[in-house]
Order: structure tokens, then C-alpha cells, then sequence
């Protein structure tokens, strides 16, 4: 088996060779009916449909069949699946898997809005593990086993355990290899959310990968580290608990039944790039990072941060916001990953042995961001936001309940000691602030009210510009 073929990618390139009329779907019609952009409808012409020799991602037989098992290969699990429908579906296929309306489950409390709503359609009931903040990174860190030893003998019940690994800014400390063991001497599942460690498999400089430190199933977002098209993922599993025909189940109930053959050979494609990476790409990729960090370092007064994971770099700048760094990048052309108080968050391309690119531009416009800087508007000097409480938790209103909730819009001040009938969650990184269910507490209040004023975007704060939040009525509450 040749890890570097890509037999779904050459499977649509001997299809498109034959000419075929299209008197099938999708409605475009190989791009000719297409008013996008040429560079955008050159690709249609690979926007096939389940015809003839192209299989079917749901009753994998032939060439998609040969491309997930490759996957399964390249990262040794039991059985690998293409994702079309992102990291989410992986994450709410893993969850159906193991838990139904009211069993426990136990979450990192810093886990991604998906696995929460997993939760929430399952009827599940959670119980949170919060994690002590990274002081390296200023972010929620890493659950630490004696943290999960707690949960486990307070909630034995606990039909699994769902970790996010690497956090999203790339820390991966802790001992992830001690918990599976631990779970799994209890016949507990691991479930790992691992959207940002799909290149762990390389191995070093980067950390371990959560499959190959024995996890049930892994999620991975293979278009946010490696070259594949937005939405593109994997999912792998390798369990003794958890029966793959089981996951194939439920990807086939979420996920869409007309999956995009363009994201699925760029799947492909991404996973041979994988296979392909050797020792000599290795040390082209650690030789361009290092030229880019000593460039910053002699030429802009940008602090760097250098986390767990290589491709993750965090850039600040003494007495401004994150935010503030951003705006100041964007004007220049220079785009980073996200903002949060402290900093901006890089995402570093994952260069081979060929990859060049253009270090003098770059630094010259991180140059220039500098040199317009007007201190004067400068406010991120004297940011202390508080910390989560630490530790085990569960919700105030579980979700079998959340269906015969009344709700009311009230104002953020009077909402100390009220339930949240609707998360709010800073976007990006997606990890909720206040999740539906979680009653409110005067930290939330404060890092709420600081990160609006600092410019922080929101998913699910509907009536946040006015200053009010959806709670629970007393009545409901009681």
C-alpha cells in the first residue's frame, strides 16, 4: 500500500479526461453555467456527483474506499473516515457514539462549541473538568489527570471522557497518555478533539498525537494544519469500546448525502502530503520558522511566544490588546488566526523541503504596522482577567431540561445568579464563556464586559450591543 497515492484525486482527474456530458446534478454543469470568478469555476469542472467509478463517500467501495484506508494506514487506526461537514460532525458523530438522553458524560470545560452541542442533542448530561490557565500562554490550559481521577470516581457512571488536545494555541503539555490509561483500566472511552494536531502524526519537533497515546477516537480538522480546503477533516477510530460501525452510522445520519468531491480529494490530497514528509522537510520547516522569529525578533519590538506546537505562534505587543495588534496587522495586509486580550494567535504554513516564501515582505509590513502605532489610543497594559473557577462542575439546568425552559431577556447587570438560556461564546477560538445551562457568575460579568469593550466577537449574543442576555424565568429556574 503506497502511502503517497492519491487514488480519489487520479480517479476524478481520468473522469474529467473522458469528456463527460453532464445530464446529472449539480445544476452548474462542470462550471459552464458558472458566473464565479475563473479561478473559482475552473475548480467546478471536479464537482462531481456518485456516478460511475467515482463511489460513494456513505458505501465507500472503490477509489474513496482505497483513500480512507490509506488514511487508516498513515495514522494506524482500526478505521479512518473523510469528513465533509467539518470537525463538528466528527465531534457530534464521536458523542452519539457513547452517550443517550440523560447518561453523564465528562467534558473539558475549554472544549469547542460542537462538543457542547453534541450534548445538547443527545440529552446527555455533563460534567465539566476545568482546566488551570496556561500561564505561558494566558489561556485555558491542558486537563491534568489527577483533575480527571476526581471526576471519574465522583461520576463513575461516566460513559465517556471528551478532552480537546492540543488546545488552540498549540499547548499539549500535561499527561494525556496517563488519563487514557487511567479511563480505559475503568473500560472508560477517550474522546479527543484534535482539530489543531492533525500533523502530530510527522512527529518530532511536534507533539504526539492523541492516537498514537491510545485514544478511541480522534477528531481532526485537516484544513486548519494541513493543505486541505476549508471544512476538510478525519475522524479516526481505534477502541475496544467503541464499535466503528457505530461512528459510520451517525456520519451517515449528519453528514450531507451529496458530499463535495472537491473537499474529499483535497482530503486526499492533504493526507499524501502527510505521508510524503520526511526528515529533510523537517528541517526546511524548522530553518524558515527560525528565520521568520529571529526576523521578528531584530526588526519589529513584537514579543513571541513559542508554544507546545511548532506551527503555533503567539505575537504581543507591550501596553496593547490583542485586538489592538489585529487591527494594526490587518491595515498592512498581515491576517493572524484570531485576537483574544493579550495577543495574536499565528498559524504557520506547514512548510516541506520545496516551500519558500517571502520573509522580506513579510517582515517589511509587520515593519510598517509598527511604525504607525499611536500609543495614545493604547489600553492593554493593565489586563487581569479572571480565570474560570477550577475544578469539577456540573450545569444548574441540565439539558433534558432545557425543551420546557421559560426564558426572558434581561440586562447583564441583574443577571448575576440567573441561569443562561443561551451560550455566548467568543468566536474565535469557539470555547463558550457562558454555556446554555451555567448559571452566571461575577467573573463571567467581568471578562464579558471587558472583552466587548475590547472588541471581541460573539456567536449567540443576539441582544449583546443593547446590553442584555437571554436567562431562564424564575419560575423555570425553580
Amino acid at each position: 500500500m503506497n502511502l503517497s497515492n492519491r487514488p480519489l484525486v487520479e480517479a476524478l482527474k481520468r473522469f474529467k479526461e473522458q469528456q463527460p456530458i453532464s445530464l446529472h446534478v449539480p445544476g452548474h454543469k462542470h462550471g459552464t453555467l458558472s458566473r464565479l470568478p475563473n479561478e473559482l469555476r475552473e475548480a467546478l469542472a471536479y464537482d462531481f456527483t456518485e456516478l460511475t467509478g467515482l463511489d460513494d463517500l456513505h458505501e465507500a467501495e472503490g477509489a474513496i474506499k482505497e483513500a480512507e484506508d490509506l488514511l487508516s494506514k498513515l495514522y494506524q487506526s482500526t478505521r479512518s473516515f473523510f469528513l465533509v461537514n467539518g470537525s463538528t460532525v466528527g465531534n457530534l458523530a464521536m458523542i452519539y457514539a457513547i452517550c443517550g438522553q440523560g447518561d453523564t458524560v465528562i467534558i473539558q470545560r475549554n472544549a469547542h462549541k460542537s462538543v457542547f452541542n453534541a450534548v445538547e442533542l443527545t440529552g446527555a448530561e455533563p460534567v465539566l473538568i476545568t482546566p488551570h490557565l496556561d500561564n505561558h500562554t494566558r489561556t485555558p490550559g491542558i486537563v491534568e489527570l489527577e483533575q480527571v481521577k476526581e471526576a471519574l470516581n465522583a461520576y463513575p457512571e461516566a460513559k465517556g471522557v471528551v478532552l480537546t488536545y492540543p488546545t488552540y494555541y498549540g499547548v499539549a503539555g500535561g499527561n494525556l497518555k496517563g488519563i487514557i490509561d487511567f479511563c480505559h483500566a475503568r473500560s472508560v472511552p477517550v474522546l479527543v478533539d484534535e482539530a489543531h494536531g492533525a500533523h502530530f502524526i510527522i512527529g518530532e519537533p511536534f507533539p504526539k498525537s492523541a492516537i498514537e497515546l491510545g485514544a478511541d477516537v480522534v477528531v481532526h480538522s485537516a484544513h486548519k494544519t494541513l493543505p486541505a480546503m476549508t471544512m476538510a477533516s478525519y475522524l479516526h477510530v481505534q477502541s475496544e469500546f467503541i464499535d466503528d460501525k457505530k461512528i459510520a452510522h451517525y456520519l451517515q445520519m449528519l453528514q450531507s448525502s451529496s458530499p463535495s468531491y472537491v473537499l474529499m480529494a483535497s482530503l486526499d490530497d492533504a493526507r499524501a502530503y502527510v505521508a510524503d514528509y520526511n526528515e529533510k522537510d523537517k528541517r526546511h520547516f524548522s530553518m524558515l520558522r527560525t528565520q521568520f522569529i529571529e526576523a521578528m525578533k531584530n526588526r519589529t519590538s513584537f514579543e513571541i511566544i513559542e508554544t507546545d506546537d511548532p506551527l503555533k505562534l503567539l505575537i504581543r505587543l507591550e501596553g496593547y490588546t490583542g485586538f489592538e495588534i489585529q487591527e494594526l496587522l490587518e491595515s498592512k495586509g498581515l491576517y493572524a488566526e484570531l485576537a483574544d486580550p493579550y495577543q495574536v494567535l499565528f498559524v504557520l504554513p506547514l512548510w516541506n523541503g520545496t516551500s519558500t516564501f517571502p520573509l522580506a515582505e513579510w517582515i517589511a509590513k509587520m515593519t510598517a504596522a509598527i511604525g504607525i502605532l499611536d500609543k495614545k489610543r493604547s489600553n492593554g497594559g493593565g489586563i487581569d482577567l479572571p480565570e474560570w473557577p477550577i475544578g469539577i462542575s456540573t450545569l444548574a439546568c441540565s439539558p433534558a431540561q432545557w425543551a420546557f425552559m421559560q426564558t426572558e431577556w434581561i440586562t447583564i447587570e441583574e443577571s448575576v445568579g440567573r441561569i443562561v438560556a443561551k451560550s455566548l461564546i467568543p468566536y474565535p477560538p469557539g470555547i463558550p464563556l457562558l454555556m446554555k445551562g451555567e448559571k452566571v457568575l461575577d467573573s463571567h460579568l467581568k471578562t464579558l464586559f471587558q472583552l466587548v469593550e475590547m472588541g471581541s466577537r460573539f456567536h449567540g449574543a443576539d441582544r449583546l450591543e443593547i446590553g442584555e442576555i437571554l436567562v431562564m424565568t424564575r419560575d423555570s429556574e425553580a
